[in-house]
């Protein structure tokens, strides 16, 4: 025996799960906003210091430029910068132009960074990424610290990397070449577009 539901009543049964379907779409998720925030050249410094038996020095660069992605939540998602190499000043321009000869800056003008994994744990942050430097990707880790305020949000942090690493020859003074590890100091300053 066969039963036929009546035009009228199959009609409004597809109009209302139709609309249930509208309403309650199966296995989705409410997509946040993105916001792009770029870092303030004016505030924004990536500084490098390095040590020899004679004395201790740094670089800053204040020529940074530094991309931020952050969610509609305020969490960051992710994180570029790049910074010429002849933008470092030591104070120092024999240094510094001995420096660039080093790192073949000519080759290779540019350092730069690309997170692949941000984690937050109230202000501290911990972020993991890739550091492109004389030609050489290697794997860093930036512990850093979050403030948000005065409608800008900064990010200081350090890490360390070795120059043997991205197969740089450790320059010398009097024969006497300088330490192994370069440490390496952000503090980049972002307008918060949100506040």
């Amino acid at each position: 025996m066969k039963t036929f539901l009546n035009p009228r009543l199959m009609g409004w049964l597809l109009l209302v799960s139709a609309g249930l379907m509208a309403f309650h779409p199966p296995n989705s998720t409410p997509e946040l906003a993105k916001r792009k925030l770029m870092a303030d050249r004016t505030k924004s410094t990536i500084t490098y210091a390095m040590s020899h038996p004679m004395h201790s020095f740094e670089g800053v660069s204040r020529d940074v430029a530094c991309v931020m992605v952050v969610d509609d939540a305020n969490k960051i998602e992710s994180v570029a910068a790049a910074a010429k190499l002849s933008s470092f000043d030591s104070d120092n321009t024999n240094r510094d132009s001995h420096a660039l000869e080093t790192m073949e800056a000519l080759k290779y003008p540019k350092v730069t960074f690309t997170s692949n994994d941000i984690q937050q744990d109230g202000n501290n942050l911990t972020i993991k990424g890739n550091l492109t430097f004389h030609g050489v990707t290697k794997p860093v880790v930036i512990q850093a610290n979050r403030q948000d305020g005065n409608a800008q949000i900064t990010v200081k942090g350090d890490f360390d990397i070795k120059l043997s690493d991205y197969k740089i020859e450790r320059p010398s003074l009097m024969m006497v070449p300088v330490d192994e590890t370069v440490k390496l100091k952000i503090h980049m300053v972002f307008k918060d577009t949100a506040s």
